[in-house]
């Protein structure tokens, strides 16, 4: 089938259906995820309410299960009034691995993580923010296990793809049908007309008559049949000429005869004593030879025949500027902001991926002398070294607690304020691994907190992108969340 028109016309067009199809798959799994996760948010918003309508704002725990169970959620926090609370919770608590926010995500992220979440391992815990409907509060969070979405997505897309190889198939079928109509037989008809033609071209009977209602193979039909009657014609030409050549090779033989004869008798009349004959003799063989050698030339020509980071040096000092200037944007009674950092200094680094490690190292800085409440100072220094550059951030501030130091650089477990996710330190720290450098922790006490970043010359990416690309997805959240991140460790 693939050899005929026909049968690439209906693959072609169940292969171009199909791309059709594949293109709209992707947004049509991330509406169907963000509608799941929206109603998950719906469910749990009218358990929050169920339970704070309740005078003592609690209920039983089998109630309180029940409610979860309906909801398909594992806890439920209700942020309202700037207060972050934890409505209901299941007992068995299990570790959040990623964390999504739907109060303003774009169509890109949406897609992103409906097909990360397809290819991602059945199992994991989720966290989920968004806002609640009617104003009920700032926002609703809640975690859930994705596994139930995974499987609600592949049941989808499998319906999908369904859906699209019944549209393919049908669509080609009919299309076939009509290639075959429109197509296939007005040029079957052309090809068995110009056979037939072949067959006999000499018969005035076999040339084609155009029928055909579309124009293009109505116009090859025309020029056919006039190419068509010009070939019989010439063919009536040539035979009219291949009988006429006939006939005077015939006449030629034949003369040539009766002048070889004619030849043979003047020859003897060349021989006669009459001087006048003698004399003339000589002229009439002249011209008996021009006679005969005509003929042979005639019947001579009767005989023929026809012939991953984007590396490049930058300036510290102005990167260290521009993240100090963003920070500064919010004011803090007290702040006082130093970069130390030489103008000669240069760091071989992405100035986008490092920009945000300096942003969350100083936002951690600002947070905590915030929340120290008195004044204090942040300084940012900067010194070359022999294989490398040097970076080191230090704040006044009131120091980590040692609870969130043993679990500095790990996601969600190193965040100081309620709310915090403790992300920030743990993306940090990822960038500058990516970047085959190291970010440790120098000292923190009551006096105030060091952080150090070396760079190192040259080396290239030693990161995993998946873990950090996971990070990049949580830190945009956290930062969207700003009100919610951590301090010192956040």
């Amino acid at each position: 089938m693939m050899s005929s028109l026909s049968g690439r016309f209906l693959f072609l067009t169940m292969g171009f259906v199909m791309l059709a199809e594949i293109l709209i798959f992707v947004p049509s799994v991330a509406r169907f995820r963000l509608d799941y996760l929206q109603e998950r948010l719906e469910r749990a918003q009218i358990a929050s309410l169920a339970l704070l309508a309740t005078p003592d704002d609690m209920v039983a725990p089998d109630l309180g299960a029940e409610l979860l169970q309906n909801a398909e959620v594992l806890n439920i926090v209700l942020r309202r009034n700037a207060v972050r609370e934890l409505i209901l919770a299941t007992p068995a608590q299990t570790e959040v691995a990623a964390t999504f926010d739907l109060t303003d995500p774009s169509p890109f992220e949406l897609m992103r993580d409906a097909m990360r979440c397809l290819m991602m391992d059945s199992g994991r815990v989720v966290r989920v923010i968004g806002r609640p409907v009617k104003g009920a509060g700032l926002e609703i969070e809640i975690t859930i296990d994705e596994t139930p979405l995974k499987e609600a997505l592949m049941a989808y897309g499998a319906r999908i793809f369904l859906l699209s190889a019944m549209i393919s198939i049908l669509t080609a079928a009919l299309l076939f049908l009509s290639a075959r109509r429109f197509i296939v037989r007005p040029i079957s008809r052309v090809v068995a007309n110009m056979t037939a033609f072949r067959e006999d071209p000499e018969d005035p009977a076999r040339i084609i008559d155009p029928q055909s209602s579309a124009r293009e193979i109505a116009d090859a039909e025309r020029a056919l049949s006039a190419l068509q009657m010009q070939l019989q014609t010439a063919l009536k030409e040539r035979q009219r000429l291949a009988a006429l050549g006939g006939a005077v090779a015939k006449i030629s033989h034949d003369l040539r005869n009766i002048l070889t004869t004619t030849q043979i008798l003047a020859d003897r009349i060349g021989s006669s004593a009459d001087p006048a004959v003698a004399r003339a003799a000589p002229k009439l063989l002249s011209s008996l030879d021009r006679a005969i050698n005509l003929c042979e030339r005639t019947l001579t020509f009767g005989k023929a025949e026809e012939p991953e980071p984007e590396k490049r040096t930058v300036v510290l000092r102005d990167l260290v500027r521009e993240a100090l200037e963003a920070e500064t944007l919010t004011e803090v009674s007290g702040l006082s902001i130093v970069n130390d950092v030489p103008e000669t200094l240069r760091a071989e680094a992405d100035p986008e991926q490092f920009f945000r490690v300096l942003q969350n190292l100083l936002r951690n800085a600002r947070q905590a002398i915030e929340a120290m409440g008195r004044p204090g100072e942040i300084r940012v220094g900067g010194t070359p070294l022999e294989q490398g550059t040097e970076v080191v951030i230090h704040d006044t501030g009131p120091g980590l607690p040692s609870r969130a130091v043993e679990h500095l650089f790990q996601p969600f477990q190193g965040a100081v304020r309620r709310g915090g996710s403790g992300l920030g330190l743990a993306i940090a720290a990822e960038i500058v691994r990516n970047h085959g450098g190291v970010l440790e922790l120098v000292d923190t006490s009551t006096n105030g907190t060091t952080f150090r970043i070396r760079l190192p010359r040259g080396i290239e990416s030693a990161g995993r992108p998946a873990e950090i690309s996971q990070l990049q997805t949580y830190g945009r959240a956290v930062r969207e969340r700003r009100s919610g991140t951590g301090s010192s460790a956040g």
